[in-house]
């Protein structure tokens, strides 16, 4: 026996153990409940899910996708063509070792690169502990299989191939001791993953953004435990990386709150097991201590166990974690499930938000405040009520921003430039509930059932062909999530609108004055409805120099209003809007162009020298009400 065929059955025998490692973690993902799953579908889409949309993601970092192109593609190849050398017309073939050399050592290239982001000093969104020893082990095994695959392609002197044969061994004994509880576990569990995804539609380019609703009759409401989650949810856990982009991208840990989605995901993924795995990577910023204890039926959240409620209330729901996550991990999905739990069982909210929910429950507006009242802003304006008309052709959606004077100048804006266009509209007026975007979010998933059932039943007693609102919150929920209650619509946002508008020639644009403008990209606008482009080409129409801040389009940076933040109201080393106020300033923008009520009094809270904050729709008009005097000067 020479040493290629000694290398053939060592993977063999590697690929072996593997399996046993991974069936030890499919074990532990059965605490799970069921899930429904297109296997064929799902495992036939590997490849493209894997190379493409993965991939989509990995190369936002140019460095991180040449580095893992070359480590994990040369390090399967050589590793699948060494085995197959077991085949005798190919084990005897020089060439072909020659081939399976060249794959090791593109492995190796990779491999070095993985190293040389490591060393000397790591960046501070990747965890240390076990991976620090990953590219070693890897070079190891790598570099053991070159010196066996050179020995059998050119016939190397001297005992090189069976020094090579012990090293390659050892170094693959290393990874795989690593699969099931360590940085090699992303690997199985990943690509197990990609093909039992509880979001199959992300990889088919649907925005898939929608939470999915909670069963209202289930024995106990949303997670409390492991065993709460499906388990391919739990499967999803263990696919993380630790690349540590959700930790760049969370608004929540940059203002120093005590949430790290890095670390949330390593305690779920933790949660389910005797002993969780040792995390070497960022803590929550400033979170109070709990007793990291976890445990199949243990609590997953509380002062006993591994997460304080204080991370949950942290989170905004923007969702620029799972934006941003190469393995496609559902950050959000979890964390407003383990908020069920608090809010609907366990009635365990934050002071600020409890006034809100029962607001929400009792007044059907999370303000308390009268629904006939919502229309106040329009003092002077007609304002058509539906009721009235009977039908319209666009049905505007008011929001509870309108009972803010900020919004409601705004909304003021909106009904103008609908007047002027000659639209047919009207409102629902007092008949115009919450939406429920605040009751769901916080866990109040009964809530906002109702909300939805009523807002459906009163909508369906009219006749319009679009609801259009200033609102991404409501936008999203509307669109996107009354469809599971029965309420489908066409819904558009006021951006997209008055873009439309404006291309068909129904509002004539002066030049706006001069002075840079950024936008400020809503989440809920953004990221979750995929809606970039319009907002930016309407601002073009206004002839302003618009630049973009370093964060913007589907990675732009929260405002920190989303997700009950602010009535939940989790205290931080700085807050968020002013860290997005600063990156407006770093561009010399003076003005910041928003289209988002909740991003509108954000911003505006921010105090100091900073950019002035404009609705789109005031800007629009304030173009429009320009044209003709512009026209008249011209004459």
């Amino acid at each position: 026996m020479n040493a290629a065929f000694g290398l053939s059955l060592v993977l063999v025998a590697l690929a072996l153990l593997a399996a046993a490692e991974g069936v030890r973690m499919a074990r532990r993902w059965r605490v799970g409940r069921p899930a429904r799953i297109d296997w064929p579908t799902g495992l036939a889409a590997i490849p493209k899910r894997y190379l493409v949309d993965v991939h989509h993601v990995v190369a936002r970092d140019p460095y991180a996708a040449r580095m893992h192109a070359l480590a994990a593609g040369g390090l399967l190849a050589g590793s699948a063509l060494a085995v197959l050398g077991l085949v005798p017309p190919l084990g005897h073939a020089r060439f072909y070792w020659g081939v399976v050399a060249l794959a090791f050592l593109v492995a190796l290239a990779g491999g070095a690169m993985v190293g040389r982001r490591r060393y000397p000093r790591k960046p501070a969104r990747l965890s240390g502990g076990a991976f620090q020893r990953l590219p070693m082990l890897l070079a190891v095994y790598v570099g053991g299989g070159l010196l066996v695959a050179m020995d059998a392609a050119f016939g190397l002197a001297g005992p090189l191939g069976w020094l090579g044969l012990v090293i390659a061994a050892l170094g693959g004994f290393g990874l795989v001791r690593m699969i099931a509880d360590g940085p090699m576990r992303h690997a199985f569990a990943g690509a197990l993953h990609l093909a039992a995804h509880p979001r199959p539609g992300r990889f088919e380019g649907e925005r898939a953004t929608a939470l999915l609703p909670a069963d209202l009759d289930a024995p106990r409401l949303g997670g409390a435990v492991p065993a709460d989650f499906a388990w391919n949810r739990l499967l999803g856990f263990d696919a993380c990386i630790q690349c540590g982009r959700c930790e760049v991208a969370c608004p929540a840990f940059a203002a120093g709150q005590p949430l790290n989605p890095k670390k949330l995901i390593q305690d779920l993924a933790g949660s389910f097991k005797a002993e969780p795995p040792t995390y070497a990577g960022s803590p929550y910023p400033q979170a109070p201590p709990v007793a990291g204890l976890g445990g199949p039926e243990r609590p997953i959240v509380g002062a006993g166990a591994l997460i304080h409620p204080d991370t949950l209330w942290s989170c905004t729901t923007c969702r620029a974690c799972v934006e941003e996550c190469p393995m496609m991990i559902e950050h959000v999905d979890a964390i407003v499930d383990l908020r069920r739990f608090q809010t609907m069982e366990l009635a365990a909210v934050p002071a600020g938000a409890i006034p809100a929910l029962s607001e929400s429950r009792y007044a059907e507006e999370p303000g308390g405040r009268p629904l006939a009242a919502r229309t106040d802003f329009a003092a002077g304006l007609p304002l058509p009520l539906i009721a009235a008309k009977g039908s319209c052709d666009v049905l505007l959606w008011l929001g509870s921003g309108a009972y803010e004077l900020r919004h409601g100048r705004t909304l003021r804006a909106l009904v103008e430039l609908m007047r002027k266009a000659g639209i047919d509209y009207a409102v629902l007026g007092p008949e115009e509930r919450d939406c429920g975007d605040l009751a769901r979010r916080l866990g109040d998933e009964a809530t906002f059932a109702d909300l939805a059932r009523a807002n459906i039943a009163t909508l369906s007693r009219y006749s319009f062909r679009r609801i259009l609102t200033a609102d991404p919150h409501a936008l999203h929920v509307l669109r996107n999530e009354y469809p599971a209650f029965g309420g489908r619509y066409e819904v558009m946002h006021h951006s997209a609108f008055l873009d439309e508008l404006a291309a068909d020639g129904r509002l004539a644009l002066a030049a706006a004055p001069a002075g840079r403008l950024a936008y400020h990209d809503p989440c809920y606008l953004g990221r979750y409805n995929g809606e970039t482009d319009a907002p930016r080409r309407l601002l073009d129409r206004l002839g302003l120099e618009r630049v973009e801040m370093e964060r913007h389009g589907k990675r732009a940076m929260c405002c920190g209003g989303g997700g009950g933040a602010p009535v939940s109201d989790v205290a931080g080393e700085r807050r968020i809007p002013d860290l997005r106020m600063a990156q407006a300033r770093a561009v010399g923008a003076t003005t910041v162009a928003v289209a988002c009520p909740q991003c509108a009094a954000m911003l505006e809270g921010v105090t100091g020298d900073v950019a002035q904050v404009r609705d789109l729709a005031e800007l629009v008009l304030a173009a429009v009400e320009a044209a003709p005097v512009a026209q008249g000067a011209a004459r």
